[in-house]
Protein backbone atom coordinates (compact mmCIF):
# COMPACT_ATOMS: atom_id res chain seq x y z
CA UNK A 1 0.00 0.00 0.00
CA UNK A 2 1.08 3.58 -0.66
CA UNK A 3 -0.09 6.72 1.09
CA UNK A 4 0.79 10.39 0.73
CA UNK A 5 1.37 12.96 3.43
CA UNK A 6 1.98 16.44 2.06
CA UNK A 7 2.54 17.86 5.56
CA UNK A 8 5.74 15.82 5.99
CA UNK A 9 6.57 15.70 2.27
CA UNK A 10 6.52 11.93 1.81
CA UNK A 11 4.92 9.04 0.03
CA UNK A 12 4.98 6.14 2.49
CA UNK A 13 5.08 2.52 1.36
CA UNK A 14 3.49 0.15 3.89
CA UNK A 15 4.78 -3.41 3.51
CA UNK A 16 5.54 -6.53 5.54
CA UNK A 17 9.14 -7.29 6.41
CA UNK A 18 10.33 -10.12 8.65
CA UNK A 19 6.95 -10.49 10.27
CA UNK A 20 6.58 -6.78 11.03
CA UNK A 21 5.14 -3.73 9.28
CA UNK A 22 7.76 -1.73 7.42
CA UNK A 23 7.17 1.95 6.57
CA UNK A 24 9.42 3.25 3.81
CA UNK A 25 9.46 7.03 3.32
CA UNK A 26 10.05 8.53 -0.17
CA UNK A 27 10.51 12.30 -0.29
CA UNK A 28 8.45 14.50 -2.62
CA UNK A 29 7.44 18.15 -2.56
CA UNK A 30 3.94 18.22 -1.02
CA UNK A 31 2.64 14.92 -2.49
CA UNK A 32 -1.13 14.51 -2.61
CA UNK A 33 -2.99 12.34 -5.13
CA UNK A 34 -1.82 8.80 -5.89
CA UNK A 35 -3.30 6.72 -8.73
CA UNK A 36 -2.37 3.12 -9.50
CA UNK A 37 -3.23 0.59 -12.13
CA UNK A 38 -1.38 -2.60 -13.14
CA UNK A 39 2.22 -1.68 -13.85
CA UNK A 40 1.77 2.05 -13.33
CA UNK A 41 1.71 4.58 -10.51
CA UNK A 42 1.19 8.34 -10.68
CA UNK A 43 1.80 10.90 -7.93
CA UNK A 44 0.67 14.52 -7.96
CA UNK A 45 2.95 16.93 -6.13
CA UNK A 46 3.35 20.67 -5.86
CA UNK A 47 3.99 21.78 -9.42
CA UNK A 48 4.64 18.32 -10.87
CA UNK A 49 3.00 15.12 -11.99
CA UNK A 50 5.21 12.03 -11.64
CA UNK A 51 4.53 8.79 -13.51
CA UNK A 52 6.23 5.51 -12.57
CA UNK A 53 6.28 2.10 -14.24
CA UNK A 54 6.88 -1.22 -12.55
CA UNK A 55 10.25 -2.76 -13.50
CA UNK A 56 10.25 -5.98 -11.41
CA UNK A 57 13.40 -7.33 -13.10
CA UNK A 58 15.34 -4.73 -11.09
CA UNK A 59 14.25 -6.23 -7.77
CA UNK A 60 17.37 -8.35 -7.12
CA UNK A 61 19.60 -5.34 -7.89
CA UNK A 62 17.86 -2.90 -5.56
CA UNK A 63 18.40 -4.85 -2.37
CA UNK A 64 18.44 -8.64 -2.70
CA UNK A 65 17.70 -9.29 0.98
CA UNK A 66 14.46 -7.29 0.86
CA UNK A 67 12.69 -9.63 -1.62
CA UNK A 68 10.96 -6.84 -3.58
CA UNK A 69 8.12 -7.99 -5.82
CA UNK A 70 7.72 -4.62 -7.59
CA UNK A 71 10.09 -1.77 -8.39
CA UNK A 72 8.49 1.47 -9.55
CA UNK A 73 10.92 3.61 -11.56
CA UNK A 74 10.34 7.11 -12.99
CA UNK A 75 8.77 7.12 -16.44
CA UNK A 76 8.06 10.86 -16.78
CA UNK A 77 7.73 14.14 -14.89
CA UNK A 78 5.40 16.85 -16.14
CA UNK A 79 5.72 20.36 -14.78
CA UNK A 80 2.21 21.63 -14.21
CA UNK A 81 2.85 24.70 -12.10
CA UNK A 82 1.25 24.91 -8.68
CA UNK A 83 -2.30 23.99 -9.69
CA UNK A 84 -2.88 22.36 -6.28
CA UNK A 85 -3.42 18.87 -7.67
CA UNK A 86 -5.59 16.91 -5.26
CA UNK A 87 -6.93 13.51 -6.31
CA UNK A 88 -5.87 11.85 -9.56
CA UNK A 89 -7.24 8.81 -11.38
CA UNK A 90 -6.47 6.73 -14.46
CA UNK A 91 -8.97 6.41 -17.31
CA UNK A 92 -7.25 3.79 -19.43
CA UNK A 93 -3.89 5.33 -20.27
CA UNK A 94 -5.14 8.87 -19.62
CA UNK A 95 -4.69 10.54 -16.27
CA UNK A 96 -7.34 12.85 -14.84
CA UNK A 97 -6.66 15.25 -11.99
CA UNK A 98 -8.62 17.47 -9.67
CA UNK A 99 -7.16 20.90 -10.34
CA UNK A 100 -8.18 22.61 -7.12
CA UNK A 101 -6.60 25.97 -7.84
CA UNK A 102 -8.55 26.38 -11.10
CA UNK A 103 -11.73 24.63 -9.85
CA UNK A 104 -11.79 22.07 -12.64
CA UNK A 105 -10.98 18.54 -13.73
CA UNK A 106 -8.10 18.39 -16.15
CA UNK A 107 -5.87 16.09 -18.15
CA UNK A 108 -2.33 16.51 -19.47
CA UNK A 109 -1.02 16.52 -23.03
CA UNK A 110 2.72 17.01 -22.47
CA UNK A 111 2.60 20.44 -24.09
CA UNK A 112 0.49 22.61 -21.78
CA UNK A 113 0.50 22.91 -18.00
CA UNK A 114 -2.93 21.27 -18.03
CA UNK A 115 -5.95 20.81 -20.26
CA UNK A 116 -9.27 21.84 -18.62
CA UNK A 117 -11.94 19.19 -19.27
CA UNK A 118 -14.81 19.91 -16.86
CA UNK A 119 -15.79 22.34 -14.15
CA UNK A 120 -18.85 22.74 -11.90
CA UNK A 121 -21.62 24.70 -13.60
CA UNK A 122 -21.60 27.34 -10.86
CA UNK A 123 -17.92 28.17 -11.59
CA UNK A 124 -18.14 30.99 -14.14
CA UNK A 125 -14.50 31.35 -15.17
CA UNK A 126 -11.22 29.47 -15.34
CA UNK A 127 -9.41 31.39 -12.61
CA UNK A 128 -6.64 30.33 -10.24
CA UNK A 129 -8.66 31.26 -7.16
CA UNK A 130 -9.67 27.96 -5.50
CA UNK A 131 -13.27 29.15 -5.61
CA UNK A 132 -15.02 26.02 -4.28
CA UNK A 133 -12.17 23.74 -3.12
CA UNK A 134 -12.87 20.98 -5.60
CA UNK A 135 -10.89 18.05 -4.18
CA UNK A 136 -12.19 14.48 -4.69
CA UNK A 137 -12.87 12.35 -7.77
CA UNK A 138 -14.76 9.06 -8.21
CA UNK A 139 -14.49 7.10 -11.44
CA UNK A 140 -17.24 4.82 -12.77
CA UNK A 141 -16.67 2.57 -15.79
CA UNK A 142 -13.37 4.29 -16.49
CA UNK A 143 -14.72 7.84 -16.60
CA UNK A 144 -15.07 10.70 -14.08
CA UNK A 145 -18.46 10.36 -12.40
CA UNK A 146 -18.58 12.20 -9.06
CA UNK A 147 -16.60 14.98 -7.40
CA UNK A 148 -16.58 16.63 -3.99
CA UNK A 149 -16.12 20.28 -3.11
CA UNK A 150 -16.35 22.27 0.12
CA UNK A 151 -18.96 24.79 -1.07
CA UNK A 152 -20.81 25.85 -4.21
CA UNK A 153 -19.11 29.25 -4.26
CA UNK A 154 -17.71 31.26 -7.16
CA UNK A 155 -15.34 33.76 -5.54
CA UNK A 156 -11.72 33.71 -4.43
CA UNK A 157 -11.50 31.23 -1.52
CA UNK A 158 -15.26 31.60 -1.14
CA UNK A 159 -15.60 28.08 0.30
CA UNK A 160 -13.75 28.96 3.50
CA UNK A 161 -16.72 30.74 5.06
CA UNK A 162 -19.03 27.77 4.33
CA UNK A 163 -16.73 24.81 4.93
CA UNK A 164 -18.52 23.50 8.06
CA UNK A 165 -21.79 22.72 6.27
CA UNK A 166 -21.48 23.88 2.66
CA UNK A 167 -19.90 20.79 1.11
CA UNK A 168 -21.48 18.85 -1.74
CA UNK A 169 -21.15 15.92 -4.11
CA UNK A 170 -21.65 16.69 -7.79
CA UNK A 171 -22.56 14.34 -10.62
CA UNK A 172 -20.00 15.08 -13.34
CA UNK A 173 -22.28 13.80 -16.09
CA UNK A 174 -25.14 16.19 -15.26
CA UNK A 175 -23.40 18.89 -13.20
CA UNK A 176 -26.09 18.54 -10.54
CA UNK A 177 -25.49 18.41 -6.81
CA UNK A 178 -26.70 15.03 -5.54
CA UNK A 179 -25.88 15.80 -1.88
CA UNK A 180 -25.44 19.10 -0.05
CA UNK A 181 -24.87 20.31 3.48
CA UNK A 182 -21.75 18.19 4.01
CA UNK A 183 -18.80 19.05 6.24
CA UNK A 184 -15.58 19.21 4.21
CA UNK A 185 -16.24 16.09 2.06
CA UNK A 186 -13.35 14.19 0.46
CA UNK A 187 -12.49 10.97 -1.37
CA UNK A 188 -15.70 9.87 -3.15
CA UNK A 189 -15.46 6.28 -4.39
CA UNK A 190 -17.84 3.93 -6.19
CA UNK A 191 -17.25 0.41 -4.90
CA UNK A 192 -19.31 -2.75 -4.42
CA UNK A 193 -22.35 -1.05 -5.91
CA UNK A 194 -22.29 1.86 -3.46
CA UNK A 195 -21.08 5.44 -3.58
CA UNK A 196 -18.87 6.15 -0.58
CA UNK A 197 -17.67 9.52 0.71
CA UNK A 198 -15.68 10.81 3.67
CA UNK A 199 -17.31 13.62 5.59
CA UNK A 200 -14.01 14.82 6.96
CA UNK A 201 -15.24 17.62 9.20
CA UNK A 202 -17.27 15.09 11.19
CA UNK A 203 -14.76 12.23 11.11
CA UNK A 204 -17.10 9.93 9.18
CA UNK A 205 -17.24 7.51 6.30
CA UNK A 206 -20.69 7.42 4.71
CA UNK A 207 -22.60 5.94 1.79
CA UNK A 208 -24.84 7.89 -0.56
CA UNK A 209 -27.74 6.90 -2.77
CA UNK A 210 -27.19 9.05 -5.91
CA UNK A 211 -30.85 8.71 -6.92
CA UNK A 212 -32.33 10.05 -3.68
CA UNK A 213 -29.43 11.98 -2.14
CA UNK A 214 -29.84 9.98 1.06
CA UNK A 215 -26.62 9.95 3.05
CA UNK A 216 -26.08 7.26 5.70
CA UNK A 217 -23.24 7.23 8.20
CA UNK A 218 -21.30 3.97 7.86
CA UNK A 219 -18.82 4.59 10.68
CA UNK A 220 -17.41 7.36 12.83
CA UNK A 221 -13.64 7.35 13.23
CA UNK A 222 -11.22 9.11 15.59
CA UNK A 223 -9.78 11.69 13.19
CA UNK A 224 -10.23 13.91 10.15
CA UNK A 225 -11.15 11.32 7.50
CA UNK A 226 -9.40 11.81 4.15
CA UNK A 227 -8.01 9.21 1.74
CA UNK A 228 -9.98 6.08 0.85
CA UNK A 229 -9.39 2.86 -1.04
CA UNK A 230 -10.85 -0.65 -1.06
CA UNK A 231 -9.68 -4.22 -1.45
CA UNK A 232 -12.00 -7.23 -1.29
CA UNK A 233 -14.28 -6.62 1.72
CA UNK A 234 -12.04 -4.02 3.33
CA UNK A 235 -12.09 -0.22 3.32
CA UNK A 236 -8.83 1.60 4.05
CA UNK A 237 -9.49 5.07 5.49
CA UNK A 238 -6.88 7.75 6.09
CA UNK A 239 -7.10 9.75 9.32
CA UNK A 240 -5.42 13.06 10.08
CA UNK A 241 -4.92 15.23 13.10
CA UNK A 242 -6.43 18.69 12.74
CA UNK A 243 -3.84 21.42 12.44
CA UNK A 244 -4.30 24.60 14.42
CA UNK A 245 -5.07 26.84 11.46
CA UNK A 246 -8.02 28.87 10.28
CA UNK A 247 -8.72 26.27 7.58
CA UNK A 248 -9.86 23.75 10.20
CA UNK A 249 -11.57 26.10 12.64
CA UNK A 250 -15.32 25.84 13.14
CA UNK A 251 -15.71 22.15 12.24
CA UNK A 252 -16.95 19.46 14.61
CA UNK A 253 -13.84 17.29 14.52
CA UNK A 254 -11.77 20.29 15.71
CA UNK A 255 -13.83 20.82 18.85
CA UNK A 256 -12.04 20.39 22.21
CA UNK A 257 -12.22 16.87 23.55
CA UNK A 258 -12.53 15.14 20.14
CA UNK A 259 -10.04 12.33 19.57
CA UNK A 260 -7.91 13.02 16.50
CA UNK A 261 -5.45 10.40 15.30
CA UNK A 262 -3.26 10.12 12.23
CA UNK A 263 -2.95 6.83 10.39
CA UNK A 264 -4.89 4.26 8.39
CA UNK A 265 -8.00 2.53 9.73
CA UNK A 266 -9.21 -0.72 8.11
CA UNK A 267 -12.95 -1.48 8.17
CA UNK A 268 -14.99 -4.51 7.17
CA UNK A 269 -17.50 -3.10 4.67
CA UNK A 270 -20.10 -5.69 5.65
CA UNK A 271 -20.11 -4.92 9.38
CA UNK A 272 -18.36 -1.50 9.71
CA UNK A 273 -16.10 -3.14 12.29
CA UNK A 274 -12.53 -1.86 12.61
CA UNK A 275 -10.33 -4.88 11.90
CA UNK A 276 -6.93 -3.15 12.03
CA UNK A 277 -5.30 0.25 12.24
CA UNK A 278 -1.92 1.89 11.82
CA UNK A 279 -1.31 4.98 13.92
CA UNK A 280 1.45 7.53 13.37
CA UNK A 281 2.66 9.15 16.57
CA UNK A 282 5.69 11.09 15.34
CA UNK A 283 6.17 13.83 12.77
CA UNK A 284 3.50 12.51 10.37
CA UNK A 285 0.29 14.29 11.34
CA UNK A 286 -1.89 13.98 8.25
CA UNK A 287 -2.77 11.60 5.42
CA UNK A 288 -4.09 12.69 2.05
CA UNK A 289 -4.28 9.74 -0.34
CA UNK A 290 -4.28 5.95 0.05
CA UNK A 291 -3.66 3.47 -2.76
CA UNK A 292 -3.84 -0.29 -2.37
CA UNK A 293 -1.45 -2.20 -4.65
CA UNK A 294 -3.23 -5.50 -5.42
CA UNK A 295 -0.92 -8.48 -5.75
CA UNK A 296 2.10 -6.53 -4.49
CA UNK A 297 3.42 -7.10 -0.97
CA UNK A 298 6.84 -5.45 -0.94
CA UNK A 299 7.25 -2.61 -3.48
CA UNK A 300 10.16 -0.25 -3.99
CA UNK A 301 9.84 3.30 -5.31
CA UNK A 302 12.93 4.85 -6.91
CA UNK A 303 12.88 8.63 -7.29
CA UNK A 304 16.43 9.81 -7.85
CA UNK A 305 18.95 9.35 -10.62
CA UNK A 306 21.27 6.47 -9.78
CA UNK A 307 23.75 4.23 -11.58
CA UNK A 308 21.14 1.47 -11.30
CA UNK A 309 18.53 3.52 -13.17
CA UNK A 310 20.99 4.87 -15.71
CA UNK A 311 22.21 1.37 -16.53
CA UNK A 312 18.81 -0.34 -16.71
CA UNK A 313 16.61 -0.42 -19.79
CA UNK A 314 13.05 -1.51 -20.53
CA UNK A 315 12.56 -2.47 -24.18
CA UNK A 316 9.80 -4.23 -26.18
CA UNK A 317 9.90 -8.06 -26.11
CA UNK A 318 11.23 -8.38 -29.66
CA UNK A 319 14.10 -6.01 -28.89
CA UNK A 320 14.86 -7.93 -25.71
CA UNK A 321 15.16 -11.21 -27.63
CA UNK A 322 17.50 -9.55 -30.12
CA UNK A 323 19.65 -8.17 -27.30
CA UNK A 324 19.83 -11.59 -25.64
CA UNK A 325 20.82 -13.24 -28.89
CA UNK A 326 23.55 -10.65 -29.45
CA UNK A 327 24.89 -11.20 -25.95
CA UNK A 328 25.23 -14.96 -26.58
CA UNK A 329 27.08 -14.56 -29.88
Amino acid sequence: MAESTYQSGNVILLRPLNGELNTHFCGFQSPMGIACQPGLMAIGTRGELWKFRNFPALAPKVEPAAAYDAVFVPASREFTGDISIHEIAWAGEELWAVNTRFSCLCTFDGLHSFVPRWRPPFITALAGEDRCHLNGLAMVDGAPAYVTCHAMTDTLDGWRAEKAHGGCILDVRTGEAIATGLSMPHSPRFYAGRLWVLESGLGRISTLDPATGRLETFAELPGFTRGLDFYANLAFVGLSQVRETAVFSGIAIAEPGRERNCGVWVLDIATARTVAFLQFTGTVQEVFSIAVLPGIRHPALLTTETDLLNGSFMVPPEALEEARAAAKS
